[in-house]
This record gives C-alpha cells, sequence and structure tokens, in this order.
C-alpha cells in the first residue's frame, strides 16, 4: 500500500503542468538586435497552495500568507547593445528581475518587452533561446569540457569551441590538458576553479551567441587573477549585445550605460555611475563603503 501512494506522489509530478506555458499563437522572437523594457512591473512569488500538488492542498492550505510584492512599479529600458546594471542590498528584487526576463514566473502586474513584443506573446524556446545567462556558480555537468560546451549548441564544431575557449580566456588551460576538450570536469567542475568554470561558462555563452545576456553575480567571490580574466572575456562576450549586469562589487559597473539602484522591491535612483555619485544618495553611501574598505 505504501509502494501504490509513493507510485501516485511520483505520478503526480510527472503529470504536474508548469505554471508558465506558450500562450496559444505566440510568435517567435526574431534574434536580431533587440532591447528589453520593463512597463511598471510587479511581481510577488506564487504562494504554497498555487504551486502544490493536489495530495498536498489540504496542508498547503494551511500556509495562506500573502507573500508581499517582491517587485513594485519596476519601470526601464535596456536599449539594444547597451548594458544596463542593478545594484543594491540583498534583498532588494535584483535576481528577481534577473529570472523574470527568460518569463521563468509570469509578472503579477505590467508587462516586459524583448524587441518591442510582451514575453507572454512570445515562445518560450525563441524567447529563452536568445538569452544567455551566466550566474555566480556556473553550473558545469559531469561530462567532458566539449560536451559541457555543447549543452549551449549541440551542433558545435572543434574550431568553434576552441575560437569561443580563446575569447573566453580558457583556451590556452584546455590545450594544456592532457585530453584537451574532452577532459572531465568532474562533479559541478570540483576539478576547476571558480574563475576557469567562469570562464567555461563564459565559453558556453560565446557559442550560443544570444542577443541579450544576464549576468548575475558572475566576478563574486574570485581573486583578482581571475576576476581580471573573466572581465577581459565579459568585455568580448557582451560586446554588441544588451546586457543586464547585476552585481555587488560596484568597480564592476561603472562603464554600464545606466545603473539602476534597488531598496525595498523599487528603484531609488538611476543615472550613470557620475551622476549617481554626485547625488549622494545610496548608490553613493555604498560605492564610499566599498571604496574605503576595498572589494567586498
Amino acid at each position: 500500500m505504501t509502494a501504490l501512494l509513493s507510485f501516485e506522489r511520483v505520478f503526480e509530478v510527472l503529470d504536474l503542468k508548469p505554471m508558465v506555458q506558450d500562450r496559444p499563437n505566440a510568435q517567435v522572437l526574431n534574434r536580431t538586435s533587440i532591447g528589453v523594457e520593463f512597463v511598471n512591473v510587479d511581481f510577488s512569488y506564487p504562494r504554497a497552495n498555487e504551486i502544490s500538488l493536489a495530495s498536498l492542498e489540504s496542508a498547503a492550505k494551511a500556509e495562506t500568507v500573502e507573500s508581499g510584492e517582491v517587485l513594485k512599479n519596476i519601470s526601464f529600458t535596456a536599449a539594444p547593445g547597451t548594458m544596463t546594471a542593478i545594484v543594491g542590498p540583498s534583498g532588494a528584487g535584483k535576481t528577481t528581475i534577473s529570472a523574470l526576463i527568460p518569463r521563468l514566473y509570469d509578472v503579477t502586474g505590467g508587462a516586459i518587452h524583448i524587441g518591442g513584443i510582451d514575453i507572454r506573446d512570445l515562445t518560450l524556446e525563441s524567447l529563452r533561446g536568445s538569452i544567455g545567462v551566466v550566474m555566480q556558480d556556473a553550473h558545469l555537468f559531469h561530462e567532458s569540457i566539449a560536451e559541457n560546451l555543447r549543452y549551449a549548441k549541440p551542433d558545435a564544431t572543434l574550431l568553434e569551441m576552441q575560437e569561443a575557449c580563446e575569447s573566453a580566456r580558457i583556451w590556452t588551460l584546455v590545450s594544456s590538458l592532457p585530453n584537451g576538450l574532452d577532459t572531465m570536469v568532474g562533479e559541478r567542475g570540483h576539478r576547476l576553479s571558480g574563475g576557469e568554470k567562469q570562464r567555461l561558462a563564459i565559453a558556453r555563452l560565446l557559442l550560443k551567441s544570444p542577443s541579450v545576456v544576464i549576468l548575475d553575480e558572475a566576478t563574486a567571490h574570485l581573486d583578482s587573477e581571475n576576476e581580471a580574466l573573466v572581465h577581459e572575456a565579459l568585455r568580448l562576450a557582451l560586446k554588441g549585445r544588451t546586457s543586464i549586469v547585476i552585481a555587488h562589487r560596484l568597480s564592476t559597473v561603472m562603464e554600464a550605460d545606466q545603473i539602476l539602484v534597488m531598496e525595498n522591491g523599487s528603484i531609488a535612483e538611476r543615472g550613470t555611475h557620475e551622476q549617481l555619485v554626485r547625488a549622494k544618495g545610496l548608490y553613493a553611501d555604498l560605492y564610499s563603503r566599498q571604496d574605503l574598505s576595498g572589494p567586498a
């Protein structure tokens, strides 16, 4: 009997439909130079009883506390080919913005446009195929370097992978390994250092060649040598692409075309680095503290 109940739970999971799905007659995104626009976006994460399995419905009903708004009235435009940096204290809503762009969740108010089209009117495949993401912790599988790269482009040739690795400043390491691109990276890439994993993730991004790039704390916790190599690789990766850069180290976003300063789910300030420092507000305070204490 216990085994039957367990199988019922398993099949409930298998039958569970994702909350975000293609709309009828969804459009295919034309992957040219495209910008990103947030229009009066509000967002709250789903409550437990909205995402639970049927068998857990009664338990979920006990957790009916409304989750507060994570984002409130967010509006900004990231023009094609420009860099928009998002900074602010922990819990301000920065990473939530990065999760909404590839439509991992749907907004609860307002709209997000990519290429002038509401992302809810685009196919998920074409939307996410146009976006590349590099996170703080690069996701690598217990496969060879080549197989990890081919997750971005399954038919990538050896020459294409070499060129991507060269641009990402990781080819010198790869070519020095006895098995080269066939080297196994270990579970979660444990045989590589943090900086090496990030540069491999950037090579994978270059193979995908997305129109929009999201960097979420991509250089956090790296030593100065690795950080310099990653920054050099990122400059090439971001060239000509629309980029959304979430950062704690303000030194990494000083050259951004615009900086959004988040606080309590809202945009508290916006402008260039120079404008925000002169304004002597939240950004200037964060910058002075980092400047005095050194790299965070």
